[in-house]
């Protein structure tokens, strides 16, 4: 007799359901670690599973017993460790695509909001003015905003250049953007405390870096120093760019971003007026 005659037609599609919920969350977390240092930390974890049941099928007890104490303790060193990426996946959880429904940009929107991110950063590293410039995405960036000026402006990049302009009240700190709008200025971002960094590298490096580690913004960073620009996404600095790299990175990771909302948008809820 099979255990399957007991099920009735509701069992078999929570079963349906329960599997198709596990793989989604699954596929969320694999795209939040993307990127990230943390995609390190699973391959080491999937190394010591694997030596974990490697050595328990052999009947090597002392390396069994060696792995299960790293599994079991290492979690705490995990969550200290990489605080950064656990805090970036839990924001994500609730400012991103799991809870809510964004209006993807236009591609031409974003294509100017790109033309005049790049004009700007071009203008202001040949005259050598420091500049700090994130692009929020998927993970909300209100709480820096809130520590700067409310502007909320139509991105230009004469708007960006007078906004950097040494001795003027806004100045010093970032501009948050969002689409094609200046959501504020002179804010302040998270500082990386990353041991590793370039000691050559300055503060606006290191808060560029420090946001990337918890959001996934994009941030354009003009040196003061050298002119140089310099753009950070999932904790990596991508440094000297020239203006086709950056405005390349920039179409890779906006536009790209764009038409995957358009498709999905297409996919499951088809065309919003239409």
């Amino acid at each position: 007799m099979f255990p399957f005659e007991d099920y009735t037609w509701l069992n078999y599609i929570g079963q349906v359901v329960d599997i198709l919920l596990v793989t989604y969350v699954v596929y969320k977390l694999i795209m939040i670690i993307r990127g990230t240092r943390a995609v390190q930390l699973v391959k080491g974890i999937t190394v010591i599973l694997v030596v974990w049941f490697v050595s328990r099928f052999f009947g090597l007890r002392t390396l069994e017993f060696l792995m299960s104490q790293t599994l079991t303790y290492g979690l705490l060193a995990i969550i200290i460790i990489f605080q950064p990426e656990l805090r970036r996946a839990l924001e994500q959880l609730g400012r991103g695509r799991f809870f809510s429904s964004r209006t993807p940009p236009e591609d031409d929107s974003t294509k100017k909001s790109i033309d005049g991110i790049v004009k700007a950063s071009v203008y202001m590293g040949k005259r050598r003015i420091g500049a700090l410039m994130s692009v929020e995405r998927e993970t909300g960036m209100s709480d820096y905003v809130e520590t700067g000026i409310a502007m909320d402006a139509h991105l230009t990049s004469e708007l960006l250049i007078n906004t950097f302009i040494p001795n003027t009240p806004l100045h010093d700190g970032a501009v948050i953007i969002k689409g094609d709008k200046i959501l504020a200025a002179a804010c302040y971002l998270p500082l990386s405390e990353n041991p590793f960094i370039s000691k050559e590298l300055g503060t606006r490096h290191r808060a560029a870096l420090g946001v990337s580690e918890v959001t996934d913004c994009l941030t354009i960073i003009v040196s003061e120093e050298t002119g140089a620009i310099s753009l950070t996404k999932n904790s990596e600095l991508h440094r000297d760019l020239d203006e086709e790299q950056l405005r390349l990175l920039l179409e890779n990771e906006l536009l790209t971003e764009s038409k995957q909302q358009t498709s999905s948008r297409w996919k499951w809820g088809g065309k919003k007026n239409g």
